[in-house]
């Protein structure tokens, strides 16, 4: 203790010192476990070097924490460490977290505040600092890295993640937090939470379920209304959208009832507008009359806003308040299907059979509205699978038999999975089987054979339960088309894993992995610290649907522009290329007729309305007279017919 109140002293009366401090501790923490750049010596050695280095740093950090030229640079804003430094970082702003939390006001202030040090360099927060180390520490994330545990009464000490690591210590200065720091504790969390990396906004959504358990009834219910205001508020989807909305998920639960109450009565599941919430709610966080209640309102507004919406013109403009509400009926049968009566069952089901009708391939592949559709209504006639007509099932199979041909995104392709699970719970009719049969077995071969990650889980998890419930045992077989499929299979039964890695090959692969993506990681970073960490990133502007009165004025300047050529016809004779360019603006729009129109007269034959994702053409004679008369003007002028036009011009 004499050797660091020295080393103190030396560095308060030499300042400049302090610049370098931060890089010797954080390199010497990266010779030894866990840091995956540790040196290869005994294991007896690295834990005398890490004990007998932290036994040392903790009370020279402590000596530290008011001086402060070493508060500026442990929290430069523009601190760039290389990938074996970052673990080592975010483990020592760890250690001053936990100095800190017997700490009175005006020390914490100073980490914890963001401060302009000069023009040049400006200070973040601790709290900063600590999620946008721990972003940085993906290889360490992933392997995972293990650190020593936190000692227990009667418990035996347990080594722990590093996500355990930081989010136990972060949770512990949460509690010794200051009130008056709660604005910029706030602030570090709602970035976080709104972070595009995962693993960030994940550790911020523990800290703050920490604080909703750790604080009052009434400081959960603010915070719970502040992330509902905030979800309505958001444009469209996006990343942002999905993480309040877990974190709204999540914090729902811990609502006291008479705060789920005030809740239920601010924002009305019976309004439909309201319904945008109730998608991302687990019915089960409410006490069981209060759940039976709310599913019941949330059921009877959904399925009102569909049947009226069926019996419309059914525009494309619609269907993402659709599919919102279509959400929140998934999520009614999902966490609270058991309180619904057979009368809702029924309602639900004939909403989605009624939906489910109107699809089909061209309408799913050219709409990205339509594909959210189908993803929601797969998982909802799933829940209904074994009271299903079996020919909306056949349908439904063989939809998915022809979209998988077309590669349709991936969200679509684990709509089809939902789905194809349920079909174990489902006796096929014998009339029906050689229809269902043969293209379940080809849907569920296809999607066991994709390459994608997370598809190739799925379907093995999906197969699995199929299999594992249906009585028409003749079909697993088929579903296994290759030898390939059928060792995935066996491998995930038996629970092994697919590929053979050494620990050194792994962590070797890690490693460099971890400098691949740091390096587009420091660029995006250096982007982001150009803005204020309070202004909001900016998002992708929406795609505004094209409205009916532009339709109609493009139409009306392509008309007036051919009735122009008209005129020019009747003044003077034409150039010999002008047919040839009226016949490919003719061949053009017979092109958008047959591309557009199509799809309408299709469905007009099959449905009494049909969903009106387009504005009629027009098609009459009379509409389409100045074009027509343009041609037979400069035909009758003596313009070259097509036969002689040159074979290069037609592509």
């Amino acid at each position: 203790m004499h050797r660091i109140m020295q080393t103190t002293d030396y560095f308060r009366k030499h300042s400049n010192c302090v610049v370098s401090l931060p890089t010797p501790f954080c390199t010497i923490l990266s010779k030894f476990p866990p840091s995956l750049y540790a040196a290869g010596i005994s294991k007896a050695q690295q834990e005398e070097i890490a004990s007998t280095f932290l036994v040392t740093l903790s009370p020279l950090i402590s000596q530290l924490l008011t001086f402060q030229p070493f508060v500026d640079v442990v929290l430069d804003s523009k601190l760039e460490l290389p990938c074996e430094l970052q673990l080592p970082q975010c483990l020592l702003l760890v250690v001053i977290m936990d100095e800190l939390s017997s700490r009175p006001e005006d020390v914490q202030a100073l980490w914890c505040t963001e401060s302009q040090v000069s023009e040049a360099t400006a200070r973040v927060s601790l709290l900063k600092a600590i999620f946008s180390s721990f972003e940085q520490c993906s290889g360490e994330l992933s392997l995972p890295v293990h650190l020593q545990g936190v000692k227990s009464k009667g418990q035996a000490e347990v080594a722990v993640t590093l996500y355990q690591h930081v989010c136990i210590h972060l949770c512990t200065f949460i509690a010794s937090l200051h009130p008056s720091l709660f604005p910029e504790l706030d602030t570090a969390l709602l970035n976080a939470v709104l972070s595009a990396n995962m693993i960030t906004s994940l550790l911020a959504m523990d800290a703050w379920c920490f604080l909703a358990r750790y604080g009052t009834a009434e400081l959960c219910a603010h915070h719970v209304t502040i992330m509902a205001h905030l979800i309505k508020s958001c444009p469209g989807e996006c990343y942002q959208l999905t993480n309040l909305s877990i974190l709204l998920r999540r914090l729902f639960f811990f609502m006291a009832p008479r705060q789920q109450v005030e809740f239920i009565q601010k924002f009305p599941p019976k309004e439909t507008e309201n319904l945008l919430l109730w998608q991302y709610i687990s019915f089960q966080a409410l006490p069981a009359e209060l759940r039976k209640q709310t599913a019941l309102e949330v059921t009877r507004a959904g399925t009102a806003w569909c049947m009226k919406w069926l019996g419309s013109n059914r525009t494309l403009e619609e269907l993402e308040s659709l599919n919102t509400v279509l959400s929140a009926l998934l999520a009614v049968c999902n966490s609270s299907g058991e309180a619904l009566d057979l009368g809702q069952q029924t309602a639900i089901k004939e909403v989605g059979s009624q939906l489910s009708i109107l699809l089909n391939v061209k309408l799913v592949i050219g709409q990205p509205y339509v594909q959210q559709t189908l993803s929601l209504l797969l998982p909802l006639l799933g829940f209904f699978i074994q009271t299903l007509d079996p020919q909306l099932v056949s349908q439904v199979i063989t939809l998915q038999t022809s979209l998988l041909k077309l590669e349709p995104p991936d969200h679509v392709r684990l709509a089809f999975l939902d789905f194809l699970s349920s079909l174990g719970k489902l006796f096929i009719p014998q009339t029906i089987q050689d229809r269902i049969l043969p293209s379940l077995s080809s849907v569920f071969a296809s999607l066991l054979a994709d390459r994608n990650w997370l598809l190739e889980q799925h379907s093995l998890e999906a197969f699995t339960q199929f299999a594992e419930g249906t009585t028409h045992e003749e079909i697993v077989p088929q579903c296994l088309s290759s030898e390939e499929t059928k060792k995935k299979v066996v491998s995930f039964l038996e629970k092994t894993g697919f590929v053979d890695e050494t620990t050194a090959a792994r962590l070797e692969r890690i490693k460099q992995e971890k400098g691949t993506f740091w390096e587009p990681f420091a660029k995006v970073t250096q982007e982001e610290t150009k803005m204020s960490s309070l202004q909001p990133c900016v998002k992708r502007a929406r795609h505004e649907l094209p409205s009916e009165d532009e339709y109609r004025s493009t139409l009306q300047a392509a008309t007036e522009a051919l009735e122009a050529i008209e005129l020019l016809l009747q003044k003077s004779p034409p150039p010999d290329w002008l047919l040839m360019e009226m016949e490919t603006l003719q061949e053009r729009i017979d092109k958008l007729k047959r591309q557009n129109c199509s799809g309408r007269k299709q469905l007009s034959s099959t449905f009494p309305q049909p969903l009106a994702l387009h504005r009629n053409w027009p098609l009459s004679d009379a509409q389409a007279l100045p074009l027509r008369r343009a041609v037979n003007l400069c035909t009758a002028q003596g313009s070259p017919p097509a036969s002689q036009v040159s074979s290069h011009f037609h592509w």
